[in-house]
This record gives C-alpha cells, sequence and structure tokens, in this order.
C-alpha cells in the first residue's frame, strides 16, 4: 500500500515538472522566434519561402529552416542571426535572390488604370487606390518587396532606391 502511494506519488510529480518544463520550452521558443523576427527586415517578401518575416523567424527558431535565406537582409542580416543564435555564418543562399539596396515602389499615376492588382499583392498594404481610380503609394509603408510589380497589367510602378529620397 505505501509503496503505490509512493508510486503515485512519484508519478505525480514527474508529470507536474513535464509540464512546466513544456511551459518552459513555449516561452523560450516564443522568445527566440521573436528575437530572430527583430532582427529580419520585414519587408515580407517571401523571398525566404516563408510568407513573411514572421513565419520565416518560426521556421528558424524550429529548426525548419537555415538563417541564410533573406536576401532583403542580406549578409549583415545572416551575420546578425548568426550571432544572435550562437551558430556559424553562412553565405546568403543566392537562390532565394542578391541582396541590394532598399527599394520602395512608386507608381507613375498617369499610367494606373485603378486594376487593384497591385493592392491585392501588397503584403503590408501600402497601396491606396480604388477601382477605376489611380492608386498611390504609401511610401512610409513600403518595404520594397516588389510584389506588387507582377500583378500590374501596364506596367506603371517603378521601383526607386530608398536613397533617392522618395522615403
Amino acid at each position: 500500500m505505501i509503496g503505490a502511494i509512493v508510486l503515485v506519488t512519484l508519478l505525480a510529480s514527474v508529470t507536474a515538472l513535464f509540464r512546466i518544463g513544456l511551459a518552459r520550452l513555449r516561452v523560450d521558443a516564443a522568445y527566440l522566434e521573436n528575437a530572430i523576427n527583430t532582427q529580419l527586415p520585414q519587408t515580407q517578401c517571401g523571398l525566404c519561402g516563408y510568407a513573411g518575416c514572421r513565419p520565416y523567424a518560426q521556421a528558424i527558431a524550429t529548426g525548419k529552416a537555415d538563417i541564410n535565406r533573406c536576401p532583403p537582409g542580406g549578409d549583415a542580416g545572416v551575420e546578425k542571426l548568426a550571432q544572435l543564435l550562437k551558430v556559424n555564418r553562412k553565405p546568403l543562399d543566392m537562390s532565394r535572390g542578391i541582396s541590394k539596396a532598399q527599394m520602395i515602389a512608386v507608381i507613375n499615376e498617369a499610367h494606373c488604370i485603378g486594376c487593384t492588382l497591385c493592392i491585392q499583392a501588397c503584403p503590408v498594404d501600402a497601396i491606396l487606390g480604388a477601382a477605376k481610380q489611380m492608386h498611390t503609394v504609401l511610401r512610409r509603408d513600403c518595404t520594397g518587396c516588389e510584389l506588387c510589380l507582377p500583378p500590374c497589367p501596364v506596367d506603371c510602378i517603378d521601383m526607386l532606391p530608398v536613397t533617392s529620397g522618395v522615403h
């Protein structure tokens, strides 16, 4: 009888410690994901193969993605992630794209036909406009992801470097 009580008590203790450990792991995983996410450029471009910077951060935190898949972050971004995670730095995965200066979209409003395709493609809601009305880019919100370019049927969107004074 005493052996059964000791066994039940021991199992209850182990279960409680296991639950505490799982809760701690979830907190640590969320902290790590947030720390990684803050190091990413927040372009939401999807070049890494994920739907945005947060899903990519989650994939890195869980070991499903490598730290070198973000062209907008470039080599400097890979270096920041390597330091954060205390892993060896890797060269940027060029199959994901090349690193370049930050750009922003600018719509040639005289040529815009108001199709709204660019608005639908923008992951950060940086484009304003209505159907059959010209559109404009909120320059302070544009991340330069270039996702608005392919759907534009009249090719009225240009990407300009942020350094050109347009941001």
